[in-house]
């Protein structure tokens, strides 16, 4: 566990270095910068019933798992034009496909490692070319990698035969995503970001929920008067099982991100707080629930620049979970 612990600590350091190079590159500065990543969602790897929220539980000790979520966006970056005729609009970023490779491992019972690598698969749009008149986007990119570690903080049940199975969880994670990212694709940050979050998860019978809540910490980046920086992260989900064996189960989820820095643009323009809504369908075909499959669909709750304005996933997991699934554990009256 402590190289394990040191690895993430060297890797850390690397970054902080890394993105005080970064930082400063040409193509990142001034007012119409590309540096944004323009996809908000950042899938966790580890067990979860949600698309987005994280859950409280890690994968078994001395076990590993993966998944890959695959998301399509349709207008993430709408780019608004000023002329002396009126004002237009262009989409810099109209469709993409993503794919997002995870892993996770189980150094203990309560601590997990995590890795995500994701990648634009397919795009389109105009890019900067209508500010900068250079050359649009390519059809692939390259995005930046995250990594980082989920620590079980607790985990509780209550089990009665004349009551309803309830448990609950509360997990810390923190996560680094490294600018290793295609920059002049909005695929990549100006230099390392660190999330730290804490997240909640219980079950009553049927009925599951999940709440997280943290911060996406890094610079600003201008790009025609909207200032991307630090963000607040708050992500809300629901759901229930529609087979009480657990096996199919429709979830609603959401989440935002506040960010901090106040905005450049317009006289009087609102708050850029990016925000999203998502109802998912989800199977786990196996008895020991290892094994999971989710689609979702849904759409924006706001217009702020990287608010796609659709959003459709479909992720597959493998997550051999620290702990026995509701399933496994309801007592039978």
């Amino acid at each position: 566990m402590r190289s394990g612990i040191a690895a993430f600590a060297v890797a850390c350091t690397a970054v902080i270095a890394v993105s005080t190079r970064i930082a400063g590159a040409s193509e990142c500065a001034g007012n119409v910068s590309p540096c944004i990543n323009d996809d908000i969602l950042w899938p966790h790897a580890g067990p979860s019933n949600f698309q987005a929220v994280g859950g409280s539980e890690t994968v078994a000790a001395r076990q590993l798992g993966f998944g890959l979520q695959a998301s399509y966006l349709s207008r993430p970056i709408v780019l608004e034009l000023v002329s002396p005729g009126g004002g237009s609009q262009a989409y810099a970023v109209k469709d993409q496909g993503n794919a997002t490779f995870l892993w996770a491992y189980g150094v203990t019972p309560r601590l997990e490692l995590d890795l995500a690598l994701p990648l634009t698969v397919g795009q389109g749009g105009t890019g900067l070319a209508p500010v900068t008149g250079g050359p649009g986007l390519d059809d692939t990119a390259v995005r930046d990698m995250r990594f980082g570690f989920t620590y079980a903080l607790a985990r509780g049940a209550r089990r009665k035969r004349t009551a309803p199975y309830e448990t609950w969880g509360l997990a810390a994670r923190f996560e680094v995503s490294a600018p290793t990212g295609d920059r002049d694709q909005f695929a990549g940050e100006r230099s390392g970001v660190f999330v730290p979050s804490v997240a909640a998860d219980g079950r009553v019978g049927r009925f599951f929920c999940a709440l997280e809540a943290g911060a996406r910490i890094r610079p600003i980046t201008d790009l025609l008067g909207a200032r991307v920086g630090t963000q607040l992260v708050g992500e809300l989900g629901a759901g229930l099982d529609l087979l009480a064996d657990g096996r199919l189960s429709v979830a609603l989820e959401a989440w935002a991100l506040p960010t901090l820095p106040t905005q450049s643009g317009a006289p009087g323009a609102g708050p850029l707080v990016p925000a999203e809504w998502q109802l998912s369908l989800r199977t786990s075909p196996l008895a020991s629930r290892e094994l999971s499959l989710q689609l979702g669909g849904g759409g924006a709750l706001d217009d702020s620049l990287t608010t796609p304005q659709v959003r459709f996933t479909l992720s597959i997991r493998w997550t051999p979970s620290a702990h026995p699934t509701a399933a496994e554990t309801t007592p039978t009256p």
